[in-house]
Order: structure tokens, then sequence, then C-alpha cells
């Protein structure tokens, strides 16, 4: 049974991404998986990314951000800043990425929202 509201769903499909709704324990979880990174940013070309949904979603936004495998800066393999601390989901461990989202439209915003401010995270990160 998805929990997703079928918005989310319906733009996920329609841009061809590969996810999973995942429960684990109280927690839910979308999981994009083989997200493309930024070309020549990181040491992998594609990661899956995680996004924990909190309870009240849609009206509650998303705060932070997952990845799977950790990823590091190209040169220097460094990890981003606020991207070095780990999160057991699944049981996985993600690099949590602390990028917190203080600007959500209730009733317009959604999940592409978030991946717009992933994709932007990922571009900047330094």
């Amino acid at each position: 049974m998805s929990f997703l509201p079928a918005k989310d769903r319906q733009y996920l499909e329609s841009k061809g991404l590969n996810f999973d709704e995942v429960i684990d324990g109280q927690q839910k979880g979308i999981v994009i998986k083989g997200f493309k990174l930024p070309p020549g940013r990181y040491d992998t070309e594609q990661a899956d990314i995680l996004i924990l949904l909190p309870s009240c979603y849609p009206d509650a936004p998303p705060d932070m951000f997952y990845l799977q495998p950790w990823v590091k800066l190209l040169p220097g393999l460094k990890y981003p800043t606020a991207a070095d601390q780990p999160l057991v989901f699944n049981s996985q461990k993600w690099q949590r990425w602390s990028r917190h989202n203080n600007e959500w439209r209730l009733g317009t915003d959604g999940i592409w929202t978030m991946l717009k401010r992933i994709e932007n995270a990922l571009e900047v990160a330094a």
C-alpha cells in the first residue's frame, strides 16, 4: 500500500525515476534509485537518495536527505560540509546531508520541491 500522495507518485513516475516507498519502524521514506549526480563533482556517478517523510507530510516538509553509497567531492575526496554523519534506515547506513527546509509552502510544495532542493545541494556542495 502506498503512503505517498498521488501527486508525488505521478511526478516521480513522469520523470522516469525508479523509486520505492519504504517503512522502517515508525519512519517512512522514499528511496530514489540510481539518481545521477552532477558530472565530475563526486567520486561516483550516481547514488540512491533517501527522503524521510514526516508523519504529517505533505503539510510539513521533509528536512534532510541521505545518500547511499556515501560520496566525496572531487578533487580531494573530502565529504561535503554537513554531510559526514550516518543514519541507519532499512538496515543500511546512509550519508546524512544536513540541509534544512524552512521555505515549505503548504498546499503548493511536494516531492518535486524536495528533489529540486537536493539537485541544488548536490551542485553547490563544498
